[in-house]
């Protein structure tokens, strides 16, 4: 399952509503991959690039946008994530390393699309879609019940998108644009409501499946 120094990285993205356990996934397959000689890297959406700094200082309440606005922000920030020329994930899957990223374009989808048209939100980010598909899209599904007891256990301070009634409407976008987007995309959906071990096994089979 190794990796030729001279083929593209796979593009792995981990989607799920707040509270999925997405990050705790990540970082556990990003380590088995490096122990199966995967060269791979790990990021996330928001960055913390200056575009993402400033959307984190509205998801923390610090200030205040028009959702328009918001979601623009993000695909900004998205598509500075896919071409900057010091970390970008386009030059890294070039080179041949395998990327991870905690949230892509169906995050937009999912969270803005509460607000504003999923349409309007996938015209928008086609300039990342376009550059570059997700190889993998695994959606971590877990109810917004079990994630509101997650995110009251692990947070010190909620975020703007950290409601209940505001979870369950993501996702249900979520699963209209996974519907919407089936013939473009490759997704999985994972369920994520058990032991963490059970779904990172799950997780490590689809990944294989891919790479192999």
């Amino acid at each position: 399952m190794l990796e030729n120094g001279n083929q593209r990285g796979k593009f792995i993205v981990f989607e799920g509503i707040d509270g999925s356990g997405k990050s705790t996934q990540v970082r556990i397959l990003q380590e088995r991959l490096k122990a199966a000689g995967v060269y791979c890297d790990t990021t996330m959406e928001p960055t913390g690039s200056p575009i993402g700094s400033l959307i984190r200082q509205v998801l923390t309440g610090r200030l205040k946008m028009d959702k328009r606005v918001i979601a623009s922000l993000f695909t900004a920030d998205r598509l500075d994530h896919l071409l900057n020329d010091v970390n970008g994930i386009l030059a890294e899957i070039n080179q041949g390393i395998t990327v991870i990223s905690d949230r892509y374009y169906f995050s937009s989808y999912a969270y803005q699309g509460v607000d504003l048209p999923l349409e309007r939100l996938i015209r928008d980010n086609e300039i990342c879609s376009d550059i570059l598909r997700p190889s993998l899209n695994i959606y971590i599904d877990i109810s917004p019940d079990v994630a509101m007891e997650r995110i009251a256990k692990n947070r010190f301070q909620q975020e703007l998108f950290e409601k209940k009634a505001f979870l369950v409407q993501v996702h249900k976008k979520y699963l209209e644009a996974f519907a919407k987007l089936k013939q473009e995309e490759n997704i999985v959906k994972i369920d994520g409501n058990r032991s963490e071990q059970d779904v990172a096994d799950e997780i490590w089979i689809e990944v294989s499946r891919l790479l192999s």
